[in-house]
């Protein structure tokens, strides 16, 4: 159980966004008529501390990587994703080269990419050397039969998405989005969220990279294994991590907690991001003020982590690829939101 000390997370600034809820309803419009872009414009508001909110022009995308044990198949054995581990190693690669589906649509956004190797189960020696600098292990244990990490590795892994929060923020990020790679992924992402809200595997486990359904059922199989087999460990947040989590899941934990230390707003992406929010919120009490949500994904996980975090998704693609890639779609909102306050003339000012 961590025995590290609380973590201060300070409140957005209620006056600012009273004042622009005020000055919302004065607009030249009806009242309440431009729906949701209002609220998230007073949400910003009191993220920023001012009337209307700073422009949104520079928003970072940081992706963790790592592989699962839970992804290891014996040959002619069901897996748990639609596609072999090795997966995760060749994107790595395709985010460096600018070519993956996050990276193409960041860049219609304006928006920034970073990949991270925090636990890939290979040598990437050739990728530029800082993809790899904060790497902890190479792959996590398989969740149903054995911890996904060593005593201390959580911890290790949540300083790393802290400090790598911290670097974005002072580099003038305004807006960061946390980003995942990893074959395994929602399986684990399903378990996190199975523990975090005391729900069985059967309501969290989804279809992930687009399993049959026979694949969900291994799935929901290896899900309910591992919350059997971690019981009543999953109360602390890192002993959660240690056992269902991965050295990604613990550093995007840590990444979401720096940015809400920080008052850094952050859209949360897929299942994954979602999982991970679940453990931040134990760790930092408070920290989901500082949290919207960009986008709904086709996983069961996602959906209930999301109410149980009190957020209302931006968008609805139906969506399931992960990498931050719906997320940052919900940029061109959150900006024609910014937009509302800092363009449109109130009734007063037009007659």
């Amino acid at each position: 159980m961590s025995t590290a000390a609380p973590i201060h997370v300070p409140l957005p600034d209620a006056t600012a966004e009273h004042q622009a809820r005020r000055r919302l309803d004065e607009l030249v419009k009806p009242v309440g008529s431009l729906g949701r872009l209002e609220e998230l414009a007073a949400w910003l508001c009191g993220a920023h501390g001012t009337v209307p909110p700073r422009p949104l022009d520079d928003v970072r995308v940081v992706v963790f990587a790592g592989d699962h044990g839970v992804s290891r198949t014996a040959p002619g054995s069901p897996g748990v994703s639609a596609y072999p581990r090795e997966i995760t190693a060749a994107m790595v690669r395709v985010f460096c080269a600018g070519t993956s589906g996050v990276t193409v649509l960041a860049r219609e956004v304006g928006a920034r990419v970073r990949v991270l190797d925090v636990a890939v189960d290979a040598e990437l020696d050739d990728v530029p050397r800082e993809v790899v600098a904060r790497k902890v292990r190479r792959g996590s244990g398989s969740v149903d039969v054995e911890d996904a990490l060593a005593p201390g590795e959580a911890e290790r892994a949540f300083s790393v998405g802290r400090a790598v929060a911290d670097e974005e923020i002072d580099a003038g990020a305004c807006v960061l989005v946390p980003g995942d790679m990893g074959i395994g992924n929602s399986t684990v992402a399903a378990a996190l969220t199975g523990a975090s809200l005391g729900l069985p595997a059967r309501e969290v486990v989804g279809t992930g990279t687009g399993v049959d359904e026979p694949g969900r059922a291994h799935k929901v199989a290896v899900v309910d294994r591992a919350l059997r087999r971690a019981g009543d460990r999953v109360g602390d947040p890192f002993d959660r991590l240690t056992a269902l989590g991965s050295a990604c899941a613990a550093a995007t934990a840590g990444f979401l907690v720096q940015a809400a230390v920080r008052s850094t707003p952050v859209v949360l992406d897929g299942v994954f991001s979602v999982a991970a929010a679940l453990v931040a919120r134990d760790i930092a009490p408070g920290a989901a003020r500082w949290w919207l949500a960009g986008h709904a994904s086709t996983e069961p996980a996602q959906r209930l982590g999301l109410a149980s975090l009190g957020l209302e998704p931006i968008l609805d693609l139906r969506l399931r690829l992960g990498e931050g890639s719906g997320a940052v779609q919900a940029v061109p909102v959150l900006r024609a939101a910014r937009a509302v306050l800092a363009g449109m003339s109130t009734l007063a000012e037009a007659t």
